[in-house]
């Protein structure tokens, strides 16, 4: 069995800044966990911008505060986020994620898994580590 208490990433290496500061990432469950997943809290920062496309992922994400929104970069459609509301990447999805009024509090799984220290690349792009 498995338990994590989130003050006890908050400040650890297993809790990962963007690199222009748009997010923070609260890796509690990794690749080296293998649960097959990987599981994250991440913060999007109020009135933020960030192009994502997780070519070597999945992910799924499920907002438990704040607001924000997420467009679809291949059609253009942009969905609104709040509390409440899931969306998931099932297509390597190309995309932008807006901060909105408040912070947003996100509950977030990656399938493959990643090892903890990924960050975003040029692309939006986690690499896939072996």
């Amino acid at each position: 069995m498995i338990v994590r208490d989130i003050k006890n990433i908050i400040g650890s290496k297993q809790e990962v800044h963007a690199e222009e500061g748009q997010w923070v990432s609260r890796r509690m469950l990794l690749k080296d966990d293998g649960m097959g997943f990987s599981f994250h809290e991440t913060i999007i920062k109020a009135n933020t911008k960030t192009h994502i496309h997780y070519q070597n992922h999945l992910e799924a994400v499920y907002c438990v505060g704040g607001d924000g929104k997420i467009e679809d970069l291949a059609t253009g459609e942009i969905h609104e986020l709040y509390d409440g509301v899931m969306y998931a990447l099932n297509k390597h999805d190309d995309h932008n994620l807006y901060g909105g009024t408040k912070d947003m509090r996100m509950i977030c799984v990656f399938n493959p898994p990643i090892k903890g220290t990924e960050n975003h690349d040029e692309n939006g792009v986690y690499p896939l580590e072996e």
